[in-house]
Order: C-alpha cells, then structure tokens, then sequence
C-alpha cells in the first residue's frame, strides 16, 4: 500500500474512533423514515405471501411490521424505503430473466 493511502486510511480510521466516542461530529448523518410496510405492499397489489416472498422474508416477519409488533431494521428497512420509491428496480431484480 502506498504511503499516502495508508496514511489517509489511518487518519480516517482515528476519525471514526472519535465520532463513536463522541468526541467529534460526524460529517453526514443518513436518516430513514419508517416504512409503511402494508402500505408499500399495497401498492404492489401482492397478498403477503407473494411480497414476503419477493422480498425475501418470512410472512410471520411480515405480519409483525404490518401489525406494528416490530420494526424493519437495517437493510430490511432499506430495501422496504427502495420497494417504495423505485417499484421497477426492485421488479427488475426479481423477475426471472425470461420475463424481463
């Protein structure tokens, strides 16, 4: 590695260490809304099997976000904030390739 990209990886990883101990800001913070789970799935005209399925989770999971029992976390909250904005990419990513 190069003198100059390691010392920038260093520098970086110190700033990292400094805003996860609060002793710094971080430069860009990223903020999700919470998705409105039946709402999204709505708008896919799908049952909850079919768009548990689409997306890759269980219909209990599914249920529970609907009925307000739990909360998409992490990347499940992520891909629900994509399925709402952008319904073609994700039907791109998961329609079999003979019927794209």
């Amino acid at each position: 590695m190069k003198e100059e990209l390691f010392t920038e990886l260093l520098e970086s990883v110190r700033e990292g260490g400094e805003i996860l101990r609060g002793e710094k800001n971080a430069s860009r913070t990223f903020t999700l809304e919470k998705p409105d789970v039946q709402k999204i799935r709505a708008g896919y005209n799908m049952s909850q099997s079919e768009f548990a399925t689409m997306i890759g989770i269980s219909v209990s999971t599914l249920q529970n976000w609907e009925q307000g029992r739990r909360t998409p976390q992490g990347p499940a909250q992520v891909l629900l904030q994509v399925a709402a904005k952008h319904p073609d990419v994700v039907w791109d990513a998961v329609r079999p390739k003979n019927k794209r």
